[in-house]
């Protein structure tokens, strides 16, 4: 049923509209000044104005105003002779009833835009709606956003609640979370202040609303009620909440995803939540389960990676301590050697020789070994030193050569070298190139047997043109440009194709009765490895079992300073 309000102080108009109105269910009331108009809007609001042009008892344009500004939807009919020509009012009004209307039309018009008001509010609760669905879409894509965007724990559930609290607009939320703190927290966004009576109330029901989540199982977590920490955040302190709070309508969801479990969430408003409230409530409450998911394995890499890196400085003072407090002694007992064996002492026998010979050999392989150690772990600390110089390799070559020969003798090896003349020089620490040259030619004495031979090679080639096993493919392809290529190739037992990566893992060995023979540290790769690579070079091997091995490295041709290498920190 319509509801139509006459404004008229024309008593036939009045008496027509009356006797014509009252004969149909239409509701109908009647008023001829503006207070009793805007009464009537405020109390129960008319679908249609009839408005009569020529009353004087109220200014129509500002009362026509009015009734628009609060009821947008109100159909304005205006009553007329036909000689209305106000533009700034007729604009405002939804049509015209000419005092000529016979009644049957005037009624026909009445209904048309009764039905026409019925259609805009309806038009208007869709457009609302789908307002409403456009603002909570809104809201859930910011939030998700937010989600996405950190891996603090703390701030994922704050997230959470703001995004809860723009869309459903709540009076008080509870969250049990058991992630950023190292105990159980009971969080509470609130409008109001509470009471400590309420408080204690609110956290008793948390805890129980917790605990039947699980009443066929073991909680996750232990909670005890007394040592539950609150975190309080409250938006108007000037008020406050009474125990009426658990008469409001109320949601309540776990926030955990599969196994994961990270709390619960429940929250209050005094309005009824419709079916659309609680479907956005419990696909937020899903949504933030997976960044805590990620957050709480962040956090564990945080702290693992914080544990792994003191035990590493541990480590790392550890063997510095040990080994330098081995290399002490090793230095008066090599001077005490060296005096015995040169016959300061007197003569000694066959047999005296013999054992302190093998005592010199012993010391000076536990010295190379405390070295090794030493090395690498500088290079794992970024200590090590570099001296880079502009230099030619030949010298690193003749050098290495040099004092090898007499060691390559007394083990029946063939020891040469082949290199390629007029190589042109490199921006390189030749100290460093020496050792890494010398770990090289002494594990191919080691490996080589009697009567074979040991090779070490130069010679300049473009990237391009470097050709390596398939294991070692991909550091070759990030080198461009002209390298000299250093090889040292033997005529040993070999390396099996599977092994080859393994040979320049740190104290690694590969596996076979030779290895086993000649022991060592298996640290000589590894610190090969990270000096050719302080270089911007690259090292790598062939082999083949019982034919022997070819360990390379490139380094990068270059007449001026290459970029980076004096800076430690980019080096290693």
């Amino acid at each position: 049923m319509g509801n139509i309000l006459l404004i008229s102080e024309n008593d036939s108009i009045l008496d027509r509209y009356k006797n014509l109105l009252n004969k149909i269910p239409f509701k109908f009331n009647s008023c001829c000044n503006q207070t009793s108009v805007l009464d009537l809007i405020e109390v129960e609001p008319p679908d249609v104005f009839l408005i009569d042009e020529k009353i004087e008892s109220l200014n129509l344009n500002h009362t026509i105003k009015k009734i628009k500004s609060q009821l947008d939807n109100a159909q304005i009919l205006l009553i007329s002779d036909g000689s209305f020509t106000d533009e700034d009012t007729t604009k405002y009004i939804s049509g015209f009833i000419l005092n000529t209307f016979s009644d049957e039309l005037i009624l026909s018009t009445i209904n048309s835009h009764i039905k026409t008001k019925e259609k805009l509010d309806i038009l208007s609760g869709k457009n609302k709606d789908l307002a409403d669905s456009l603002y909570r879409l809104n809201v859930l894509y910011n939030t998700s956003s937010q989600f996405a965007g950190t891996l603090d724990i703390k701030e994922l559930l704050n997230y959470m609640t703001e995004g809860l609290d723009k869309s459903l607009s709540f009076d008080l939320a509870c969250t049990i979370s058991f992630g950023f703190e190292n105990e159980p927290v009971l969080i509470v966004n609130s409008l109001y202040d509470i009471s400590e009576e309420l408080m204690s109330a609110l956290k008793l029901r948390a805890i129980l609303n917790y605990k039947s989540l699980f009443e066929n199982s073991t909680p996750p977590f232990e909670i005890n009620d007394k040592e539950l920490k609150i975190i309080k955040n409250i938006k108007n302190p000037n008020n406050k909440f009474t125990f009426t709070i658990f008469q409001y309508d109320n949601m309540f969801a776990p926030i955990d995803l599969g196994d994961n479990f990270f709390g619960c969430i429940e929250i209050f408003k005094e309005n009824p939540f419709t079916t659309d409230d609680a479907t956005y409530f419990q696909t937020i409450v899903q949504q933030v389960s997976l960044p805590l998911k990620s957050a709480g394995l962040y956090k564990e890499i945080i702290e693992k990676n914080e544990e792994l890196e003191k035990l590493e400085r541990v480590k790392s003072e550890f063997i510095s301590i040990v080994s330098h407090e081995l290399r002490t002694p090793l230095t008066p007992i090599k001077n005490a050697l060296s005096i015995l064996s040169s016959g300061r002492c007197g003569t000694l026998g066959e047999n005296a020789v013999k054992f302190i010979d093998m005592a010199k050999r012993n010391v000076e392989n536990l010295t190379n070994i405390i070295n090794d150690i030493l090395d690498i772990n500088k290079i794992e600390a970024g200590k090590m030193d570099f001296n880079y110089k502009l230099m030619n390799i030949h010298s690193v070559i003749e050098n290495v050569k040099t004092n090898f020969d007499c060691v390559a003798k007394e083990h029946e090896i063939i020891f040469s070298a082949n290199e390629q003349e007029n190589l042109p020089d490199i921006y390189a620490d030749s100290q460093r190139l020496g050792q890494v040259l010398t770990n090289l030619v002494s594990n191919a004495i080691k490996f080589t047997p009697r009567g074979k031979s040991i090779t070490i090679q130069s010679e300049l080639k473009n990237a391009n043109d470097i050709i390596v096993n398939p294991y070692f493919e991909n550091e070759i392809k990030t080198l461009s440009g002209n390298y000299i290529i250093v090889s040292v190739i033997d005529e040993g037992i070999g390396i099996k194709e599977e092994n080859l990566l393994k040979a320049f893992d740190k104290f690694t060995q590969i596996e076979n009765s030779l290895s086993r023979k000649v022991g060592g540290t298996g640290l000589g790769l590894p610190i090969a490895k990270q000096l050719i690579k302080a270089h911007k070079g690259t090292i790598w091997c062939d082999s083949e079992e019982e034919k022997g091995s070819s360990f390379h490295f490139a380094l990068p041709v270059s007449t001026e300073k290459v970029e980076g290498l004096t800076i430690q920190k980019e080096l290693l």
